[in-house]
């Protein structure tokens, strides 16, 4: 059983109904607790950083996660704003992150006024060797659909496990033993979602 931390950021059911037809089984969690029962977990999330981690401070989930990642005890896979929040920092707020991937957060940077930002569409990952188990496919190119303003800096940290170019090239995965996290959305990306949310919920964990 997949459990999704109800933390007040974003609306869950699109991932909820995803995982339905993918034929996993899954469900919302209310309250921080329920996480000692499952072996994997989807942090998702849109929003601002700051009121993430007030959401996850104040109700006890970043307590619960910490621990059972500190145990080994847990998977996560972080969705947008999710997976902003497993990082050191943002310079979106003045909040710590959970400091799971030892990166940062910042704001699209670039030259070419021609881009927008928020970054918003489809756009294609570049897989990262030895770091990419999220996207085991027969597809050589996969697209996902991406809506943010805000993107992991350090694309050269060993936890990057792909990367997308919109203006410049910028970590849009991470991983790092059970812990992975993507800024694109997988619920809205179709075929490629369907198979990177399969690949992490049944995978096998050691």
């Amino acid at each position: 059983m997949i459990l999704i931390p109800n933390y007040g950021c974003g609306n869950l059911a699109s991932i909820i109904r995803m995982l339905e037809y993918c034929d996993i089984e899954a469900r919302i969690s209310n309250h921080p607790d329920e996480l000692f029962t499952t072996d994997k977990i989807i942090l998702a999330g849109v929003g601002s950083f700051d009121y993430g981690m007030n959401s996850l401070n104040s109700n006890g989930w970043s307590e619960v996660m910490k621990e059972l990642v500190k145990n080994d005890k847990i998977s996560i896979l972080g969705i947008c704003l999710g997976m902003q929040l497993m990082c050191n920092f943002s310079e979106e707020g003045q909040k710590h992150g959970l400091g799971w991937f030892d990166v940062g957060v910042k704001k699209f940077d670039f030259l070419d006024t021609s881009l927008k930002i928020p970054h918003m569409g489809w756009n294609s990952i570049n897989k990262v060797e030895g770091n990419s188990d999220l996207f085991k496919s027969n597809n050589s190119l996969q697209k996902f659909y991406f809506v943010h303003s805000f993107h992991v800096d350090n694309p050269k940290s060993n936890c990057v496990a792909a990367l997308t170019n919109y203006g410049y090239d910028f970590p849009s995965a991470l991983q790092k033993d059970k812990l992975y996290g993507v800024q694109f959305h997988p619920e809205k990306s179709h075929r490629f979602g369907m198979n990177l949310l399969k690949n992490f919920c049944l995978k096998n964990e050691k």
